[in-house]
């Protein structure tokens, strides 16, 4: 199981550096799908790549278990977002997504949260011998 998680952990550090980068990079590229309810939303985006950065150089620290917790929290609290963006189509850069994006990216949340605790190893489910 040592393997997979490494291998796990590594994926999930990639895919949170690339859109922690993005975020930063690009912040105003992302301002169209920050729900109206969102106070300072240029800074959230920016605290958000910033959260993403530091939680997958976390996840290769002594304070992994942390790291995963703070990313699977992260998860959940970027879904208003997704689902602005699917719901509204709103277009990032000029380019409206289909629901062939939409419904998978919407669907695989819960995976990327799951993913978040099992690579920081706040849990070892389903995996867990009984």
């Amino acid at each position: 199981m040592s393997l997979l998680r490494s291998l796990l952990r590594v994926l999930l550090a990639v895919g949170f550096l690339a859109a922690g980068y993005f975020h930063l990079a690009r912040p105003d590229l992302l301002l169209p799908i920050m729900p109206g309810w969102v106070p300072y939303p240029y800074q959230v985006i920016i605290v958000t790549g910033l959260c993403e950065v530091a939680g997958a150089v976390g996840l290769f620290t002594p304070w992994r278990r942390a790291a995963g917790i703070g990313l699977a929290v992260y998860a959940v609290c970027v879904y208003p977002a997704n689902i602005k963006h699917a719901f509204d189509n709103v277009a990032l850069g000029g380019v409206h997504l289909s629901w062939w994006y939409h419904a998978p990216r919407l669907l695989f949340q819960p995976v990327i949260v799951w993913w978040s605790l099992f690579a920081g190893g706040a849990i070892d489910w389903p995996f867990r011998r009984r």
